[in-house]
């Protein structure tokens, strides 16, 4: 038989089973990993943690962000036209010392010139507020600034296509069209 071939004893079965040094060095060498790995994985674990937090912080000031910016808006819509209507107080004071003196007096002048002296301070508190109004009787017609109610034939042949007469006049406010002028046309 050969030495292949030859039954083992139980000693060479022993030594065979028995870790060798090379063999506990690397069980040393595994465990030190797992241990290195756990530890890894703990600071990973704090980590996540940290950033969750973190972003859950950031999502909720996030939300209170928009729900502070939409009370806001909605009190400036509230008070939005509180210095117009505060600037157009003094005008209505007007009216109503025009009416007294319409009631008291019996001639209708000084009504009238009350009336147009109030007329052209509501003007111009209106104009220092951006409105500007919009002249239309002469002009080319123009459908985004005009608004055509009707049309007659055109009295003279240079007026067909113009405006012949504005019914209601059209306004501007800051340079954006707030109500189209609503004219007559001449066809």
């Amino acid at each position: 038989m050969s030495k292949k071939e030859q039954p083992r004893t139980e000693e060479q079965v022993e030594k065979k089973e028995t870790p060798t040094p090379k063999k506990k060095k690397t069980l040393r060498g595994n465990a030190k990993k797992v241990a290195e790995l756990q530890e890894v994985n703990t600071e990973l674990q704090q980590e996540i943690g940290e950033l969750k937090d973190k972003f859950m912080r950031q999502t909720a000031e996030f939300d209170n962000y928009k729900k502070r910016t939409a009370r806001e808006r909605l009190d400036l819509f509230k008070t939005a036209g509180q210095e117009t209507i505060a600037a157009m107080l003094p005008v209505l004071d007007d009216f109503d010392r025009a009416i007294k003196a319409g009631e008291s007096d019996d001639t209708i002048e000084p009504v009238s010139e009350g009336i147009k002296m109030i007329y052209n301070r509501l003007k111009t508190v209106l104009g220092q507020k951006g409105l500007k109004g919009m002249e239309s009787t002469g002009e080319t017609f123009d459908p985004e600034l005009h608004e055509a109610l009707t049309e007659i034939p055109a009295p003279s042949e240079d007026l067909k296509g113009k405006i012949i007469d504005t019914i209601e006049k059209g306004y501007y406010l800051n340079d954006k069209i707030i109500r189209h002028a609503r004219v007559v046309v001449g066809k």
